[in-house]
């Protein structure tokens, strides 16, 4: 996997750890202030968007986790 898919599953995963434990009606419910964190994932996400830089993404290029290959064409 690329540097880009583990963003995206950790996201993923980060935003349904923290719905889980903020929502009232989970069983895994802990405090409403758990939405914080996906509020906070989510403002990431965003400015990852926009700017193309991500602390989770400098964490896994320091751990050796290859960025995307160039596509190539095939004819």
């Amino acid at each position: 996997m690329t540097v880009e898919r583990y963003i995206r599953v950790i996201a993923g995963l980060f935003i349904l750890i923290s719905l889980s434990l903020g929502i009232e009606g989970s069983p895994l419910f802990v405090s409403s202030w758990a939405l914080a964190f996906t509020a906070f994932v989510g403002a990431n996400l965003f400015q990852f968007g926009l700017t193309n830089a991500c602390p989770m993404g400098w964490i896994l290029r320091k751990m050796g986790v290859p960025d995307a290959a160039p596509c190539s064409v095939q004819s």
